[in-house]
């Protein structure tokens, strides 16, 4: 069952210029979707328009059987829609506590649901426990990525986009991000992956689609990218 279908999208920045060029896929609930291909290619993008950033010019987004394309990233917040931008989306100057209170704002009257938010945000993410009362500042870049998405969480989503999780990060810290998105989505949250990490995109991603200039070229499971992955790096990097 497809928790999020995108149909013919087309959106741009900048009217008459369109980065999404008839764009259709969908996203199955309680998987791994990943999105591949070559710079400029529309994959940010398509996330940026799911979240209402970018309104459709043309097409349908539907989210759990209803149109959502008009919709303003709150309201899309509220239906349970969770967006993790590149690099990390945290408030330096506060407390890793407080940055992930920031995520509960629209449950601050109900005082257990919010404790009870916060207490599954660092089981999921124990290495942030250790720092609560830390400001992020003295965070690393893969705990600040890892409070990045744990924001998005305490909000308990059924979808989460999230756009290049291992940006910047040495190989070692990401690998640590993608292990905690897998065990997310085991959670039963459905993930929408941007990557250009091509590899680890295919390795940890259920289906998968490689656009290029704003539509998809190929899609399919798991191992039929696995089987043609060095041509896959190479069309991502050539754009060919």
């Amino acid at each position: 069952m497809a928790l999020l279908e995108l149909e013919g999208v087309v959106a741009g920045y900048v009217e008459g210029i369109d980065i999404l060029n008839g764009l259709s896929l969908g996203v199955t609930k309680g998987t791994l979707t990943g999105i591949i291909g070559p710079n400029g290619a529309g994959k940010s993008t398509s996330l940026k328009t799911v979240f209402g950033f970018l309104h459709p010019r043309a097409g349908r987004i539907v989210f759990d059987g209803h149109d959502v394309g008009r919709l303003a990233p709150h309201a899309l917040k509220q239906l349970g829609i969770g967006y993790v931008p590149q690099g990390a989306n945290v408030f330096p100057q506060l407390t890793v506590d407080e940055n992930l209170q920031i995520g509960t704002w629209v449950f601050r009257h109900d005082r257990a649901r919010v404790a009870a938010m916060l207490e599954r945000a660092y089981a999921a993410f124990p290495r942030l426990r250790d720092k609560r009362r830390l400001r992020a500042t003295v965070l690393s870049g893969g705990e600040a990525k890892m409070l990045s998405v744990a924001k998005e969480l305490v909000t308990e989503p059924s979808l989460l986009l999230v756009d290049e999780p291992s940006a910047g990060l040495a190989p070692r810290i990401a690998e640590q991000v993608y292990e905690r998105l897998r065990e997310v989505q085991a959670a039963g949250v459905t993930i929408l992956l941007v990557d250009q990490n091509i590899t680890k995109a295919v390795e940890v991603s259920d289906y998968l689609y490689m656009l290029e200039m704003g539509r998809v070229r190929r899609e399919g499971p798991r191992q039929a990218f696995a089987d043609q992955l060095r041509e896959l790096i190479r069309d991502a990097l050539l754009g060919a």
